[in-house]
């Protein structure tokens, strides 16, 4: 009997559900619904697992869970990417309070230039990654420009977290400092990000 589940534990939702539930969620994060699940810390967790067997832990395959979470990570996005293409300009229209077409038109513009360097950056920051791939489809990057990026994108995120994990589950109890080692994470994946609105900002007040 499944008790009731904390959607926002890491630990929680591995032990409930396993790999395929680590796996589903990777899909799910990936492009197709913008929820606060717990993407970074579900990866480190289930790298750890794969490392060590301490008794009360589930012990997790790495290969398996290496190469799920790869392709629920490229598929999500690739799907993700579809809808946007298809339906996400729908979504935009001038006088909408959220999805204004103005944003549509900055996101295409932003894409233009740096698509492919944002959809890797994108990856590593929740929610975000959520939002990129339907916001390339609806701007109108190119196919094969997503696929690379995402690809790139999928490999850093799911193998190299993963094995973040794995190698520190080796070494020290990842359930004292999983909160710590997610928010590095975070916190190295926006200094990219806001170098690029810092270079932009400077850019619009420098003289012509």
């Amino acid at each position: 009997m499944i008790t009731a589940v904390n959607w926002l534990s890491a630990k929680d939702l591995i032990e409930t559900f396993g790999t395929i539930g680590l796996i589903l969620i990777v899909f799910v994060e990936s492009g197709l619904l913008p929820v606060p699940l717990p993407g970074d810390s579900i990866l480190v967790l289930a790298g750890a697992f794969c490392a060590t067997s301490k008794p009360g832990d589930p012990h997790l395959n790495l290969a398996a869970v290496l190469i799920g979470t790869l392709i629920a990570a490229i598929a999500g996005a690739q799907i993700g990417f579809a809808l946007g293409q298809r339906y996400g300009t729908r979504l935009f229209k001038p006088e909408a309070r959220i999805f204004k077409t103005v944003y549509l038109e900055r996101a295409q513009e932003f894409f233009d230039r740096r698509g492919p360097r944002a959809v890797v950056i994108a990856r590593f920051v929740p929610v975000v990654r959520t939002i990129v791939p339907m916001l390339a489809g609806a701007g109108h990057m190119p196919r094969k420009k997503f696929a690379s990026a995402n690809l790139i994108g999928a490999v850093l995120w799911t193998v190299g977290i993963t094995m973040l994990g794995y190698v520190v589950g080796k070494s020290i109890s990842i359930d004292k400092y999983i909160l710590p080692v997610v928010a590095v994470i975070i916190v190295l994946s926006l200094i990219p990000p806001f170098l690029e609105y810092r270079r932009h900002k400077r850019s619009q007040v420098s003289p012509n």
